[in-house]
């Protein structure tokens, strides 16, 4: 069996692709400290997406981890998180960033966004998504206080720690290599990420 080939997902850029039942995504952090905003589709009607308020009643908790099954906003799993190298600290809070988020920190000019990346993506493979789900932050750092509060950190994970996602039913994966370099999310600095297809 040859290996799977190992892709790129640019710095502050989008990719998507299609992934039959079966099939599994390994996302890559290349360099440790990059932040990948990720979102399934259902490939027949993609107005079935990944939905983390609907998965959370089934986890029962914030953070998904290893072992757990990323539900749809029709409650049926579309992805089975079957591994992880990292400390397991991934977001589920912070919706993908856009041009308003740049501008409420200040920007005047256009600033690359996870939102732009996610259509720019769809658009690569002929699909247009017909919203903005909330994303999985692979490796973004939120702690949450007992009080509620939130924290921007910094990533966790180190240089190579990947996730592997194993498709639930046909579905289309969307990943957009976070653009934020105002807050620490991405340690101030946005590089490339890698991912492979699985069989």
């Amino acid at each position: 069996m040859t290996a799977a080939e190992i892709l790129t997902l640019p710095a502050r850029k989008g990719r998507a692709c299609r992934l039959s039942k079966g099939q599994a995504i390994k996302i890559i952090n290349t360099h440790g400290h990059q932040v990948v905003d990720t979102w399934a589709f259902n490939a027949e009607d993609p107005r079935e997406f990944m939905s983390h308020e609907h998965s959370r009643p089934l986890t029962g908790s914030i953070f998904p981890k290893k072992g757990e099954h990323l539900h749809t906003n029709r409650r049926r799993s579309i992805l089975f998180f079957e591994e992880d190298t990292s400390p397991g600290v991934h977001d589920t809070l912070i919706a993908s960033c856009d041009d308003y988020r740049y501008g409420l920190l200040g920007c005047t000019e256009y600033h690359d966004n996870c939102t732009d990346n996610l259509h720019a993506a769809m658009r690569q493979i002929g699909l247009v998504p017909p919203d903005v789900p909330a994303p999985l932050n692979l490796w973004m750092n939120i702690p949450v206080a007992s009080d509620g509060k939130i924290v921007w950190g910094e990533p966790v994970s180190s240089p190579g720690d990947y996730v592997v996602l194993r498709a639930q039913i046909d579905c289309i994966v969307a990943m957009s290599a976070c653009p934020q370099d105002i807050l620490p999310v991405n340690s101030g600095k946005t590089v490339e990420a890698h991912y492979q297809i699985l069989s």
